[in-house]
């Protein structure tokens, strides 16, 4: 990979980090009462309030003032953050290394499509390793609810490329959705797109070797 002039690795974090289980949610969602949520959610893109809230155009208040809506009987916010959360299933340990690993080679950022909910919690759950946090794994996080942006949209990229001053032709993006790295493809940056549960570190097998198989 890097004998090919890279030298910045973009990564979506849904799907390509933190395995997902749409499912689960789907049935969490239901058993509080949302009976069709598996319309709103998707595994690459949401819709509805569930897409304003990754947006950041609704807060985390008014997403969970929705969800109440929706159901038209009492739950409470942990509830709503519970069924939402089990979307979540875990980054396996071996990405986190890999992580670790590449940014003694590259410079590492993370674009996603995410919410605040989410994005706390994996924070909390799903990064800490060893002695090590969210911001030990890469140069920086970018974060669609925050950017008041959604990939495939060219502008999050674009924004991406200038904010950390990066050119497109040594930038290698990660992606579990196709539409998104065609997005991506278009502005001149070369992808990947992994399947669901992939171990995608075979792309830099020869940083493994050069690293004694570390």
């Amino acid at each position: 990979m890097k004998g090919k002039g890279f030298k910045n690795l973009l990564i979506d974090f849904g799907g390509v980090l933190i395995d997902l289980d749409r499912q689960r949610c789907i049935d969490n969602f239901k058993k509080l009462g949302c009976a069709q949520i598996d319309e709103q959610l998707n595994v690459y893109h949401q819709e509805g309030f569930f897409k304003l809230h990754e947006m950041g155009v609704i807060s985390s208040a008014e997403f969970r003032d929705k969800i109440r809506e929706t159901i038209g009987c009492p739950v409470n916010d942990k509830q709503i953050d519970e069924a939402w959360n089990s979307f979540l299933v875990g980054i396996p340990t071996y990405k986190l290394e890999l992580l670790l690993r590449l940014r003694k080679e590259y410079a590492v950022y993370l674009l996603s499509n995410t919410n605040e909910i989410h994005w706390e919690w994996s924070v909390r759950n799903t990064f800490p390793f060893r002695s090590f946090g969210v911001e030990d794994y890469f140069d920086k996080v970018y974060l669609s609810f925050k950017m008041k942006r959604l990939k495939p949209n060219p502008d999050i990229f674009k924004a991406v490329l200038d904010d950390a001053g990066i050119a497109a032709e040594e930038t290698f993006f990660i992606d579990d959705s196709e539409e998104n790295c065609e997005a991506a493809q278009a502005l001149g940056i070369s992808t990947y797109t992994p399947k669901a549960r992939e171990d995608w570190s075979h792309l830099f097998d020869s940083e493994r070797a050069k690293n004694g198989g570390r």
